[in-house]
C-alpha cells in the first residue's frame, strides 16, 4: 500500500486509478495527491472510492493493481465510485508457467511453538473433541430435534437459559396482569462457556440436519453422502451416531462405504439407528441416547496433548465484507496464513465465486500447470453454469457489499483473495476432496457464507478465520470460527459474535504484519482450547450441503 493508513484516504496499489476514504470526505474538499489537487466532486463516505483522473466511457478502473471494472459514463476527477457509473470487469486469464518466487515470512518466534490438541490414530490432530449426530434423510431431523433438547440441557451444552428465563419472566408478567407491550429488557449478560458441563473433555454434540438424502436426484444423495463422511471423517469428531429412516435414496451402507473410500484406517465409533427396524420411536430416541452416552464416556477419557502448529489446518474465509476488508482484515488473514504456511501447516481458501479478478495472480502462484488447469476448469465450468441460467460472478456482491464500498464483483474479489497471503497455491480441491499437502489448496465452493464453511470443513478445516465488515453470526458444527472485524465500530457494536478487530490499520497504529502476528497467537490459544471463539459460545453450528446448483 502506497500510502500510509495514518492519511484520510489510501492508495492500494500504485497502479490504481482510485483512492479510498479511510473516513467520511466532504465533497468539495480539496486532496493534495501526487504533487497535484483533487477537488472531491461529491461527498465520499468512508469505505468508498474516488478517482484520481478523469474517465471516458469504457476506460479501465484499475483497483489492487488489476482491472476491477470499467466506466459507464463520463468520470470526473475527484468522482464517487458508484454502480451507475462503472460496471464489473475482470482481466483474461491462463497458464503462463510463471517461475514464482515466494518470500517467505520469519517465523523463529513461532518454529517451536505448540497447541494443545486432540490427537488421532491416524495422525492429525483436531482442535476440538466433538460427538457428531448425523441423519441420512431429512426425515430425521425431528428425532435429532428431540435428541439435541435432551443431551443439551441435561449434559450442559445450552446456552439459551438466559432466554428461556426471559420468557418466563414474560409470562409472569403476562399472568399478573403488567402490559407486556412496555416490559423492560434485563440487560442480557455475556455468554459463558457452560460451568455445569458433565463431559469435560467433550467439547459439544454436533448435530447436522439437512434436508437431503431423498427426493431430488441421486447424485445429489451421493455427493451429500460423501460430504457426511467428510465431517464422520473430520479430526475434530471423535464419534458419531447415524440415525436412519431406512427406504430414503441415501442407505446407510453407502455412507459407510464413503467414509471407509475416504479414510480406509477409520476407527472411530459410528452408532447406527434405523426407524423402521425399532419398535417405536421412544424406543429408537431412548436407545440411540443411551448408547450416544456411553459413547460420550469413552470420548470424554482423550486428553489435549502438545502438537506442532504444522498439524493446524485453518480456512479462511470472509463474509458480511465492506470496503476496509481488502485492507485491513482480509491482509491480516493473509500473513496469517504466510506465517502458517511457512510452519508447514495447511491453509485452505474457498469461494470461487470470489475469486473473479484475482485469477492471473492466483494461477501465477501455482506449482505446476496440472494445478493450475484444474483451477481454470472449476473456475470456468462453475461461471458457464450461472450464465447458462442468466447470472453470472458479477452478480455476486450484495446490497450490503455495494453499499459500503464493495461495487463490482473484482474489487469484492481481490480483496477477498489477499485472506489468501501470497504463498505458493500446492493444490486444488474439488468440493469435498480432503486436503493432504501442507500449504495453501483452493477448495471449491460457492461464496455463500455457510456453503463456503461447510465446504471447508468437509476439506478438514480444524479452525476458519471469517473476516467480517458488516457482522454475520455464521458458524460451524465442527469446525471452530473466529471471527475477525475489519473497523472497531463493528468489533464494538458487535462484540457478541467478534472475536478480534483489526480497525488499528484502518487508523495506522498497527501494521498488516503486526495484526497478523496477534491473529495467529489467538488461533493456538483457540486450538488448544484456551480460548472460546464467540460462534463457538453461541453454538452457532450452520451447515448447508451445496447441491452443485448455481449460487453465489
Amino acid at each position: 500500500m502506497s500510502a500510509s493508513t495514518k492519511s484520510s484516504f489510501l492508495q492500494i496499489h500504485p497502479d490504481d486509478n482510485v483512492l479510498v476514504a479511510l473516513q467520511d470526505l466532504p465533497k468539495g474538499q480539496v486532496i493534495e495527491w501526487n504533487n497535484s489537487q483533487i477537488i472531491l466532486q461529491d461527498d465520499i463516505r468512508a469505505k468508498h472510492k474516488f478517482f484520481i483522473t478523469d474517465l471516458k466511457v469504457d476506460d479501465e478502473v484499475l483497483m489492487y493493481g488489476v482491472l476491477v471494472g470499467k466506466a459507464t459514463t463520463p468520470i470526473l476527477k475527484g468522482g464517487l465510485m458508484t454502480t451507475d457509473n462503472i460496471h464489473h470487469a475482470s482481466q483474461d486469464y491462463s497458464f503462463r508457467d510463471v517461475n514464482y518466487q515466494w518470500q517467505k515470512p520469519d517465523v523463529s518466534a513461532f518454529v517451536n511453538r505448540t497447541f494443545n490438541g486432540y490427537h488421532r490414530k491416524d495422525g492429525r490432530v483436531g482442535t476440538a473433541n466433538y460427538w457428531l449426530f448425523v441423519p441420512t434423510v431429512f426425515c430425521e431431523n425431528r428425532n435429532l430435534d428431540v435428541i439435541k433438547e435432551s443431551l443439551y440441557h441435561t449434559l450442559g451444552y445450552a446456552v439459551t437459559d438466559k432466554y428461556r428465563l426471559f420468557t418466563d419472566q414474560l409470562l409472569s408478567a403476562f399472568n399478573e396482569g403488567e402490559s407486556i407491550a412496555s416490559f423492560q429488557l434485563d440487560s442480557l449478560s455475556t455468554i459463558q462457556p457452560a460451568k455445569n458441563r458433565v463431559f469435560k473433555n467433550v467439547d459439544g454434540i454436533k448435530f447436522l440436519n439437512h434436508q437431503g438424502g431423498c427426493g431430488g436426484t441421486r447424485q445429489d444423495s451421493a455427493l451429500l453422502s460423501n460430504l457426511l463422511a467428510a465431517y464422520a471423517d473430520h479430526p475434530n469428531v471423535a464419534g458419531i451416531t447415524v440415525l436412519s429412516l431406512g427406504c430414503q435414496h441415501l442407505q446407510t451402507q453407502d455412507l459407510l462405504n464413503d467414509v471407509k473410500k475416504r479414510n480406509p484406517a477409520f476407527d472411530k465409533n459410528i452408532l447406527i439407528f434405523e426407524q423402521q427396524q425399532s419398535q417405536s420411536e421412544e424406543q429408537l430416541i431412548k436407545e440411540a441416547i443411551l448408547k450416544t452416552f456411553v459413547g460420550l464416556t469413552e470420548i470424554n477419557k482423550i486428553e489435549r496433548a502438545p502438537a506442532p502448529l504444522s498439524k493446524l489446518c485453518v480456512g479462511v474465509k470472509c463474509g458480511g465484507s465492506d470496503g476496509f476488508s481488502g485492507i485491513s482484515a482480509n491482509p491480516s488473514v493473509g500473513y496469517t496464513s504466510d506465517l502458517l504456511v511457512a510452519l508447514g501447516a495447511k491453509v485452505l481458501l474457498a469461494e470461487f465465486p470470489e475469486l473473479c479478478g484475482a485469477e492471473q495472480n492466483i494461477i501465477d502462484r501455482c506449482v505446476d500447470k496440472p494445478t493450475a488447469d484444474k483451477f481454470i476448469r472449476l473456475m470456468q465450468e462453475y461461471d458457464a453454469q450461472a450464465h447458462a441460467v442468466g447470472s453470472g460472478f458479477h452478480m455476486n456482491p450484495s446490497p450490503g457489499n455495494i453499499k459500503d464500498g464493495l461495487i463490482t464483483d473484482a474489487i469484492k474479489s481481490t480483496g477477498a483473495a489477499k485472506k489468501a497471503g501470497t504463498s505458493p497455491v500446492v493444490d486444488v480441491l474439488d468440493y469435498t476432496e480432503p486436503v493432504t499437502k501442507p500449504g495453501l489448496s483452493l477448495v471449491c465452493t460457492p461464496g455463500n457464507d455457510v456453503e463456503a464453511t461447510t465446504g471447508k470443513a468437509a476439506s478438514g478445516a480444524t479452525l476458519i478465520l471469517f473476516t467480517t465488515g458488516l457482522g454475520t453470526p455464521t458458524g460451524n458444527p465442527v469446525c471452530p470460527v473466529i471471527k475477525v472485524a475489519t473497523n472497531t465500530q463493528l468489533a464494538t457494536r458487535m462484540s457478541d459474535i467478534i472475536d478480534i478487530d483489526t480497525g488499528a490499520i484502518i487508523r495506522g497504529e498497527k501494521t498488516i504484519e503486526e495484526m497478523g502476528i496477534e491473529i495467529l497467537e489467538y488461533c493456538i490459544k483457540a486450538a488448544s482450547g484456551e480460548v472460546t471463539p464467540k460462534a463457538v459460545l453461541l453454538n452457532q453450528d450452520d451447515f448447508i450441503p451445496w447441491k452443485r446448483g448455481v449460487s453465489l
